[in-house]
């Protein structure tokens, strides 16, 4: 296997929205390379990329896949990413690991949702980024169209094209290529001359496209601005230092799957998408952000950026090297536990085939084996520094769905499972919600819950049923109540006695649950006050009113009496718990909802629509500001109100519009929506014991 130098390394991830071609585009440029005999195709489930079970179930992409590409003496690692906005994580993780996004558009369809997305992961990023318009040779194609397209929807990007397509649809046949001046014909990109009658066209567009070169560089503008003309290789350079710094956008044009423009695609990667040690990433050492440079000679460091748990393989981590050079049998820490770990098996790996190598150096990519406790964001370094790669911003959860096992041999096995698929994705989460008994899956949306789902049964032979999650409500009180109980008990040998008044007051949100006594005189012994306190605790969790915890209440005993042979914990607790039953029941229960923070970005054609249905669901709007041609709208809405408000947006937006939630405070439930609530409750209830 060929060596590279972290100079020789391109690491370029492929974004765009769903079924734009990334991943038979990936595919084309393994076959180009030599690697495969034949293409694969998406439909088949044959390609290289896409080899996961689920994938093949969906014909989509749902993870990312490495696959590295070599050209001349250049190594590509290509990170295909998926399309589809549940699977954004995919995106953010690729993207932490490469130096730049090839974002794919749709030659018909133009920028779309999905565009849009991996633009603005991309701009989070902070990293440059090229276009290729693929699918040329589809009917109704047009690249002008989609230059317009993206101008308009990027107003913030140079938009620069570095190609021009030779026909459209099925008279594609090759493209000019605007830097050289030349025409790249067919599979095997064969030099020719420009055709004539697209001199006009071809001269405009590379007119534009040296003024884009000269204004990113301070010296090239002033050799420009005096008449001189640009040289090949200065035109290069301006273009590479915009490209890199982000000032330009190249647009590349062809078709992956007739092969067409590809040649000139991949020479273009290997040029313009900045090499490893052109560029660095944050990182914090002892307490202090620092910038890591891939340095091949620098102390090692490496970052999980993806791990895949297998119920046969075990665990494999992907791992970038940020700096030095990792070596099998190598002693490193990982940062997060501060344990050390010594790399027994060492991997490049090309979409799922792993292969044995003895080393990765800086700004490589690989897969290491049999490390446990290694996670995805986990920092691999020497042990000599506390060096940590500063890890992804992950969006929150969206989606919510209860899970129960199906059998009783899938409840032995099932928490282990769905920590696994944690493991494997950082915007999948799993908790049990005491509010409400159950145990909760989170993610992103609908696909992605399914999909975890279904790899619980695939890969974990775990089966779940789901259900639509309760909402965690809380009780509460709203005024002073009192309540006096008497416990008596005689069964004819020493029986049990217990007598106690006491009182519930309100308190401050957020405040939680306090206990006083103001007993005094002996009228209750001072053994028998953490007795009631205990009873009364039995009560917090399941509630009074419909079966939720009791928050931000005060109970006071403040007298009672005992029996002095009958009188015992037991007695007392029964006491207490029943006491605070009643005195909630006078203190005017209330019920508390959680509500959340909600950030809705859509197209300003939507707002109208989105404002509307934000006002039906009890939204209150905090304020709106405008970015691009796009809306940001701010509300506060219950939760109960955006279960499943992802299919909605999506319905009301053409599949534009985002949100993104986070929980905020609790407050009282609409007295005229808490009946349903609590009836809603004691029909679970009766279910539950028929």
């Amino acid at each position: 296997m060929a060596k590279f130098t972290t100079s020789q390394l391109r690491n370029v991830a492929v974004v765009g929205h769903g079924s734009s071609g990334k991943t038979s585009l990936v595919e084309a440029l393994l076959f180009n390379s030599g690697v495969l005999s034949r293409m694969g195709r998406v439909e088949d489930g044959t390609t290289v990329s896409d080899w996961d079970v689920e994938e093949h179930r969906r014909g989509i992409s749902i993870n990312l896949s490495v696959v590295p590409v070599t050209f001349k003496d250049v190594k590509l690692n290509l990170v295909d990413t998926p399309g589809y906005l549940d699977f954004m994580g995919e995106v953010i993780s690729a993207l932490a690991v490469c130096e730049a996004g090839l974002v794919l558009v749709d030659s018909v369809a133009g920028v779309e949702v999905g565009t849009e997305m991996a633009w603005d992961r991309l701009n989070t990023a902070n990293k440059p980024r090229l276009v290729f318009v693929n699918k040329i040779d589809r009917e109704n194609a047009n690249y002008q169209r989609v230059l317009t397209d993206l101008r308009e929807t990027f107003s913030d990007s140079t938009i620069v094209p570095f190609q021009l397509p030779i026909g459209s649809a099925e008279t594609f046949s090759g493209v000019v290529n605007l830097v050289d001046m030349k025409a790249y014909m067919g599979r095997e990109g064969t030099p020719a001359a420009i055709p004539a009658e697209m001199m006009p066209q071809v001269n405009e567009a590379r007119q534009f496209l040296v003024d884009s070169a000269a204004e990113a560089d301070d010296e090239l503008i002033l050799k420009y601005l005096e008449g001189e003309e640009l040289t090949e290789d200065e035109v290069r350079h301006g273009l590479h230092d915009g490209v890199k710094a982000g000032h330009i956008v190249p647009v590349f044009c062809g078709t992956a799957t007739a092969n067409i423009g590809l040649y000139s695609l991949i020479r273009a990667l290997t040029h313009y998408v900045p090499a490893p040690d052109e560029t660095n990433v944050s990182g914090l050492k002892n307490g202090e952000a620092v910038r890591v440079g891939n340095n091949a000679n620098d102390i090692t460091s490496g970052f999980v950026f993806k791990t895949i748990v297998d119920r046969y393989v075990g665990r494999m981590n992907y791992v970038r090297i940020f700096s030095g050079t990792l070596k099998k049998d190598d002693h490193l820490r990982n940062q997060r536990t501060g344990k050390d770990a010594r790399i027994q098996n060492l991997f490049s790996v090309v979409g799922k085939d792993l292969s044995a190598i003895p080393d990765l150096v800086a700004g490589d990519i690989g897969v290491v084996t049999k490390l446990d406790e290694l996670l995805t964001t986990d920092t691999l370094a020497d042990l000599s520094t506390s060096l940590k790669i500063i890890e992804p911003d992950y969006p929150k959860p969206l989606y919510t769905v209860a899970v129960v096992p199906a059998t009783k041999a899938d409840s032995a096995k099932m928490s282990q499972s769905l920590h696994a698929l944690i493991e494997e994705d950082p915007t999948l989460s799993v908790e049990y919600v005491q509010a409400t008994k159950q145990n909760v899956l989170q993610g992103m949306g609908e696909s992605h819950i399914d999909a975890a789902i279904h790899s619980l049964e695939s890969k974990f032979g775990v089966r779940v049923e789901t259900s639509l999650p309760r909402v965690s409500y809380q009780e509460t009180v709203t005024r002073n109540g009192n309540a006096h109980y008497r416990h008596k008990k005689q069964t004819g040998g020493a029986g049990q006695f217990a007598d106690v008044e006491l009182r519930v007051e309100p308190l401050e949100r957020g405040a939680g649950f306090e206990y006083a006594s103001e007993v005094f005189g002996g009228a209750i012994p001072t053994t028998f006050i953490p007795s009631i306190e205990k009873g009364i605790r039995q009560v917090l969790d399941q509630g009074v009113l419909a079966g939720y915890p009791i928050v931000d209440v005060k109970a006071v005993v403040y007298d009672g009496k005992y029996h002095p042979v009958d009188s015992k914990d037991i007695a007392f607790q029964t006491a207490g718990r029943e006491g605070f039953k009643q005195a909630m029941r006078e203190a005017g229960p209330a019920l508390l909802e959680p509500i959340y923070n909600i950030q809705v970005t859509v197209p300003d054609e939507y707002m109208g629509d989105v404002m509307g249905d934000l006002n039906t669901r009890r939204g209150r709007v905090q304020g709106m500001e405008q970015r691009g041609n796009r809306t940001i709208v701010r509300a506060q809405v219950p939760l109960a109100e955006i279960l499943r408000y992802g299919t909605d947006l999506r319905s009301m937006t053409q599949g534009r519009g985002i949100y993104a939630i986070d929980f905020d405070h609790y407050e009282p439930v609409p007295s005229h929506l808490v009946d349903s609530i609590v009836e809603h409750h004691k029909q679970e209830h009766e279910e539950i014991h028929d």
